[in-house]
C-alpha cells in the first residue's frame, strides 16, 4: 500500500480547511443533494463528499457509506488532491498503489475510484467529491467532466455558506456565523467538560470617526480592528463582526487568569497599533466577558447578552469619568 503524500500548501491548505468550520458538523441538504445525484448518475454504490484532514478524511455527505470518517494514509481522496484532474483507478486489484489497501481488502472493498478535487478561492484543496463501486469499471472523459461539473457544485455550496456567514467588510464570521460556530463549539465543551468564555467588544468614538474622516475611513478602523482579533487570539477561538462597531470572541479552555493575560496581549496590541498609526484617531474599545462551566445550561445567545451587559458597564464608567 502506498500512502498519499502531502501538498506542498498541507499548512495553509488545513488552516483554510479548518477555518471554514466544515469538519464535524451535521449533515447538510446542500451537500447531500450532489452525493446523491452522483450515485444516481453514475450508478455506484457510494458517492462522498470527503474533507482531507491532517490524519484523516471525513465525509461531509456520504450516500452508500455508514462511517464517517477513515484514516489519511489509507484513503484515496489523500491521493486525488495531489493534483488538479479528476483522480481514477480503474481497478484497484490492478493497481500496486492499492491492491493491498485495507478499503480494499475489508469493507467497503473498493475496486473502483474516482475523484474530483474540491478546492477553495484561494486554490486550496479542502477534499474530494468522489465515487466508489464494488466492480472495476472505465471512466472516460465524458464521465470525467461531468464529475467535475457536480464538484464546482459542492465548490458553489461551500462559498454561499461562508458568504451568508461572513462580514463581507472585515472578511470575519457575522453574527448569524458566529451563532452556529459558537452553539458547535459548545456541544463539544460540554461533551469533554471544557469552559467556555464570551467576549464582547464596543469601539469608543467610532461615530466621531465616522463624523469627522468619513465612512471609509470608519470602515478601515473596522477592518484594523478585525485584524487585531485575528492576530491576537487563537485559531481556535472564534471572532465575528456582530454589529455595526461590536465584535464578540468565544473562547474555550479558559480560567479567569487566563482571561485576563489574554485581554492584556489584546491591549497591548492595540497600543501597538495606535502608536505605528497615522490616521489621527486611536482606536479604543470597551470589552465585557463572561466565563461559564460544564454543567450550566448554555445558551449562546444568553452569554452573549451577559458578556454585552458587562461591555456597556465598563462604557459607561469611561463615559462618566470625562
Amino acid at each position: 500500500m502506498q500512502a498519499p503524500d502531502f501538498p506542498a500548501d498541507e499548512l495553509a491548505r488545513l488552516e483554510t480547511l479548518r477555518g471554514l468550520r466544515l469538519l464535524d458538523g451535521a449533515s447538510e441538504e446542500r451537500f447531500d443533494r450532489v452525493t446523491r445525484l452522483a450515485k444516481r448518475l453514475f450508478n455506484v454504490s457510494i458517492a462522498l463528499v470527503s474533507l482531507v484532514d491532517s490524519d484523516r478524511q471525513w465525509f461531509k455527505s456520504a450516500q452508500g457509506l455508514q462511517v464517517p470518517e477513515t484514516a489519511r494514509d489509507i484513503s484515496f481522496c489523500g491521493h486525488a488532491i495531489l493534483g488538479d484532474e479528476v483522480f481514477v483507478v480503474p481497478d484497484v486489484q490492478a493497481d500496486t498503489r492499492f491492491f493491498d489497501n485495507p478499503l480494499v481488502t475489508h469493507p467497503p472493498y473498493i475496486r473502483f475510484y474516482a475523484g474530483c478535487p474540491i478546492s477553495f478561492s484561494n486554490g486550496a484543496k479542502l477534499g474530494t467529491l468522489c465515487l466508489i463501486d464494488q466492480v472495476p469499471r472505465a471512466f472516460p472523459h465524458e464521465d470525467q467532466q461531468v464529475l467535475r461539473d457536480l464538484a464546482i457544485m459542492v465548490e458553489q455550496e461551500i462559498a454561499a455558506l461562508q458568504l451568508a456567514t461572513l462580514d463581507e467588510l472585515t472578511l470575519i464570521s457575522n453574527r448569524r456565523g458566529f451563532i452556529n460556530l459558537a452553539t458547535h463549539t459548545f456541544s463539544l465543551c460540554a461533551r469533554y467538560q471544557f469552559s467556555v468564555a464570551i467576549l464582547t467588544f464596543d469601539l469608543d468614538g467610532f461615530k466621531l470617526i465616522n463624523d469627522r474622516l468619513g465612512h471609509a475611513e470608519g470602515d478601515r478602523a473596522l477592518v484594523a480592528f478585525a485584524n487585531l482579533l485575528r492576530e491576537v487570539f487563537r485559531h481556535s477561538d472564534v471572532f465575528a463582526r456582530i454589529g455595526g462597531d461590536e465584535f464578540a470572541v468565544l473562547l474555550s479552555k479558559v480560567d479567569e487568569n487566563s482571561m485576563i493575560a489574554t485581554l492584556a496581549r489584546f491591549d497591548r496590541a492595540v497600543r501597538k497599533y495606535n502608536r505605528r498609526s497615522d490616521r489621527g484617531y486611536a482606536l479604543q474599545y470597551s470589552v465585557g466577558y463572561r466565563i461559564e462551566w460544564p454543567g450550566h445550561d448554555l445558551d449562546v445567545e444568553a452569554l452573549l447578552n451577559r458578556a454585552d451587559r458587562l461591555m456597556y458597564r465598563q462604557k459607561q464608567s469611561k463615559a462618566a469619568q470625562k
